[in-house]
């Protein structure tokens, strides 16, 4: 496994991660099963984790955070996530200073820990003031219930403003932000997210690098029945469409000529930028991270990169 600073702090997070969206206690929910994953994983050298606590509504924490409990805590890199509604409640939501405090306390309880590694911003708050958010990721930093805070689907812009108002106030910076990047959605990262995380020490989780299994070529002749595009009609609508699948298409041969599988071609095309501290991959059975993590080691030469963006224009 290789590890990657997470920014500019000294945290070393695995560059595959391990996610819980749609999979553990979704679609996975025996314990056995997700156990079996969890321990090929953490034995094959991931140490990055990751949750929200909207993944399953706090079911991906409750079973993640319960079988990661036999590991030593200080060997694990524990994430979550806090903005989307976890209930009717008004403030049940957001990124108030109230949902903040309360949420993390949720979600520790459900993990089955005293502290996470990193605790994200889910989503861009637009009604809650900035100042009011940063001032309370940073006071969680103080606490000891988070060690490093971070966004997910924040824009350059936004991440800016609250890294001014760290500078202004002495806060605790957020040091990672996670997106989604993969080579069939690329521009919002390749065109802010990535130069500006470079340039002010954020790390860049980045999310969906198999675009939801999309690219490993599974759903070339169709959607397999219980797959993620099968449950989630949401998600097979912006996906499958005609363009991405000639894209995953081209991508076969490619992959087949450096006798790689595709998922190790994408995997691999995500993790070539070093500002990228760590791609999370979701998984049902150990024989997929058998073969992601494979892609850990490999490297694509300039030729190969053209024949990908050659691929990708078609």
């Amino acid at each position: 496994m290789e590890y990657r600073r997470l920014g500019d702090s000294g945290l070393q997070v695995s560059a595959l991660g391990l996610g819980g969206w749609t999979t553990f206690g979704g679609s996975l929910t025996d314990p056995e099963a997700a156990g079996a994953i969890l321990a090929y994983a953490y034995d094959n050298g991931i140490n990055f984790f990751d949750m929200a606590d909207i993944y399953a509504s706090g079911d991906a924490e409750r079973l993640m955070g319960a079988l990661l409990r036999s590991f030593p805590r200080h060997t694990l890199v524990l994430a979550s996530k806090v903005f989307w509604p976890m209930s009717d409640d008004v403030n049940d939501r957001g990124l108030s200073r109230k949902h903040v405090m309360e949420s993390i306390d949720r979600s520790l309880q459900r993990i089955g820990t005293d502290y996470l590694d990193l605790y994200l911003c889910h989503n861009y708050d637009a009604v809650t003031p900035l100042a009011e958010t940063v001032r309370a990721m940073n006071d969680l930093v103080v606490q000891g219930k988070a060690l490093y805070w971070g966004a997910s689907n924040w824009t350059a812009a936004q991440i800016q403003a609250a890294l001014d108002l760290c500078e202004r106030h002495g806060f605790h910076r957020p040091l990672a932000e996670q997106a989604e990047y993969n080579l069939l959605n690329r521009e919002a990262v390749e065109g802010g997210l990535l130069p500006f995380g470079a340039a002010n020490g954020l790390g860049l989780l980045a999310s969906s690098p198999l675009a939801s299994g999309l690219l490993t070529g599974k759903y070339d002749q169709g959607i397999p029945a219980g797959s993620r595009l099968d449950r989630l009609e949401w998600l097979r609508q912006d996906l499958l469409h005609a363009a991405n699948m000639q894209a995953v298409r081209a991508l076969r041969p490619i992959a087949e000529g450096l006798g790689m599988t595709r998922a190790q071609l994408a995997l691999a095309w995500t993790l070539r930028h070093q500002a990228v501290s760590c791609a999370i991959t979701g998984a049902t059975q150990p024989d997929q991270l058998a073969e992601t993590l494979q892609a850990v080691t490999l490297s694509l030469d300039a030729d190969t990169l053209r024949a990908i963006e050659t691929a990708l224009a078609i």
